[in-house]
């Protein structure tokens, strides 16, 4: 009698659209079994084996055919699963992966690891039986965009600790990650054209602590690893305000020819770049234009949040100035939703609502003109608040955000005015770096938050319900400690 697993195929993080459960159609990794590829999902197949290896001991090579026991990733016309989709069947004779492109494949990927046991995870050799579940799943996204946030800023984290963090996001499709690349405390990102920017502006972080900053080459290397783990990256240059590390590196930005000193507390609105010189437009033409050419995707992030020392009429005069800059490199602004004041705004930006009343006309008015609206409410996806008074890490300006209170909101009911779906570009968390200054204190805050953002940007709506995922969640435990992941154990979840 075969093995069969103890699993269910709901069992995961996003839950799937449909699943259909076979308990006779289990399959088990044995060291016979191959991943068959073609050069579509090669590159798919080759991670998958990346991860399996590790903890099975096993070869699992990559070939072009075979007959049984297999995993079969194809890239290959499906229905209704889109750009992002996938379609899983196991049976006894192997698991067959099927999607429209290879980020849906991807996805079927993160999937087929969680119903491995959580000992996948290993980095060595455990000594278990690997069952798959039997069955079917179809499965794709609710949004498009789900992403996280790392604000590299306020303090740095270097190429390592950014391509770990990639690496955990992307187990629960997460495909953006937003870096907040520049602001009052720092500079991070080499501008050849500004060198001082990098050198000077980069060198302190907040309280002091060492700074640091991303050669471009070593930028494009985060930008490979990312796309690498079907990740795109969204660099963030914050304007207006939050520009104190590039006033500092260069006086002709400031409106009296003077710069201020560097900044390492955690103030806001306090900077502005000068609206009313030449000069500035000069800066942000080389800096977006080097940032552009260095960034696949489609999007540049210009920040426009807490500009309190810019009036409302130089704010409009910035925005209507910076927005063309961006189009004139070939890309599509991101802001936050401060940006929807802008009367020049095309509807190619999107604005990324912060705010925590759920009420602000701007960005509904935009929604209503065609902007989709990147849904962030501060009290419920920034993962930087402190869980509880008594939390080590983080900050409460948006009162203290316990798992439950990341995973129990709607992108569709959070703004008026925006409603719909269609509306929407996704959802993101993130992650402000006031508190934290390694990857553990990265990892508590950050887990078990983002996997439930997550699975709000990617599951339906009909399936959100705290009590189906805090039991899912708990099974996310041990994977974690095999990962070595440090996440915070909210007393509000059984943990396995």
């Amino acid at each position: 009698m075969a093995e069969q697993s103890t699993k269910q195929l709901t069992d995961v993080v996003p839950v799937p659209v449909q699943a259909k459960s076979d308990p006779r159609a289990d399959f088990r990794l044995t060291p016979a079994t191959v991943i068959v590829a073609d050069r579509d999902a090669r590159q798919v197949a080759d991670y998958l084996r990346g991860v399996l290896r590790p903890s099975t001991g096993y070869l699992l090579p990559v070939v072009p055919f075979a007959v049984t026991p297999k995993i079969e990733l194809d890239v290959t016309k499906t229905a209704k699963v889109g750009d992002q989709g996938y379609q899983l069947d196991v049976t006894q004779r192997g698991v067959t992966i099927r999607a429209n492109t290879s980020d849906g494949l991807f996805a079927g990927v993160q999937t087929l690891r969680q119903l491995l046991p959580a000992s996948i995870e290993a980095k060595t050799v455990q000594h278990t039986r690997w069952v798959v579940p039997g069955g079917s799943i179809t499965d794709y996204p609710r949004f498009a965009e789900r992403g996280a946030m790392l604000d590299v800023a306020r303090h740095f984290f270097n190429p390592d600790q950014v391509k770990l963090y990639i690496d955990q996001i992307a187990q629960y499709k997460i495909n953006t990650l937003h870096l907040h690349l520049a602001d009052d405390q720092g500079w991070r990102i080499e501008i050849k054209s500004w060198p001082n920017l990098a050198k000077y502006g980069g060198s302190t972080a907040v309280d002091g602590d060492p700074g640091g900053y991303y050669t471009q080459a070593q930028y494009k290397d985060i930008v490979a690893y990312a796309a690498s783990r079907h990740i795109t990256i969204v660099p963030e240059i914050d304007m207006p305000s939050h520009t104190n590390a590039a006033l500092a590196s260069y006086a002709e930005l400031n409106c009296d020819g003077v710069a201020p000193p560097l900044y390492t507390g955690i103030d806001v609105g306090f900077s502005s770049l000068c609206v009313n010189k030449d000069i500035t437009y000069k800066f942000l033409d080389d800096v977006i234009g080097e940032l552009a050419a260095m960034t696949p995707g489609k999007y540049i992030h210009i920040g426009g949040d807490e500009a309190h020392s810019t009036s409302p009429a130089d704010y409009q005069t910035f925005e209507n100035k910076v927005l063309p800059i961006v189009a004139k490199h070939g890309k599509f602004a991101e802001g936050w939703n401060e940006i929807a004041k802008a009367t020049a705004l095309p509807v190619t930006a999107v604005p990324q609502f912060w705010d925590t009343d759920g009420v602000d006309d701007a960005t509904a008015a935009a929604a209503a003109r065609g902007n989709k609206i990147l849904m962030s409410p501060a009290n419920k996806a920034y993962i930087d608040q402190q869980y509880t008074p008594d939390s080590p890490l983080g900050l409460h300006w948006a009162g203290y955000v316990e798992v439950k209170d990341a995973y129990d909101w709607d992108p569709a009911t959070t703004l008026a005015g925006v409603t719909q779906d269609s509306q929407i570009a996704g959802v993101e968390a993130p992650l402000w770096s006031e508190t934290i200054h390694n990857s553990d204190e990265i990892e508590y805050l950050a887990f078990p938050r983002l996997a439930g953002i997550a699975e709000i940007g990617w599951s339906p709506r009909s399936t959100h319900d705290w009590n189906s995922y805090r039991e899912r969640l708990a099974d996310q435990g041990p994977r974690w400690d095999a990962e070595g992941i440090d996440f915070y154990r909210s007393p509000q979840v059984d943990w396995k």
